[in-house]
């Protein structure tokens, strides 16, 4: 559900007095507080938010006024897309680049022995 119209975009008072502080400074400064809205005050900033981790570092500009902090630190790391797809394309990249690919339910392909790729010696007549 939305803030109403009536009291405003909500901005902690404690990020204000932070960036007073900080005027003239190009420190981080550290926010807890995801919710909290961008005000054109915060332009020109950099504010490490907290993802509940870590501190993700987020450098304001003109376009991300009317935004919560929140929005531009994410709270989860996308690892990749998984199934049968997935490791199918895998293989494929794999097969191409010559690295032999175990792939479930079929047999390890063996790499190709040593001595098979050196150059024997043609037969004397």
């Amino acid at each position: 559900m939305s803030r109403s119209a009536k009291k405003g975009p909500y901005v902690d008072e404690r990020i204000l007095k932070k960036i007073e502080k900080m005027k003239g400074s190009k420190e981080t400064i550290k926010v807890w507080n995801r919710a909290c809205v961008i005000s054109p005050e915060m332009i020109g900033f950099t504010f490490g938010v907290h993802n509940g981790k870590e501190f993700i570092e987020v450098k304001v500009n003109e376009e991300m006024v009317g935004y919560r902090l929140g929005e531009f630190s994410l709270t989860t790391k996308f690892k990749k897309h998984g199934g049968k797809m997935q490791r199918e394309l895998e293989s494929k990249a794999a097969e191409v680049a010559g690295v032999p690919v175990a792939v479930p339910g079929q047999p390890v392909p063996a790499a190709a022995p040593a001595a098979s790729l050196e150059k024997k010696p043609a037969p004397k007549k």
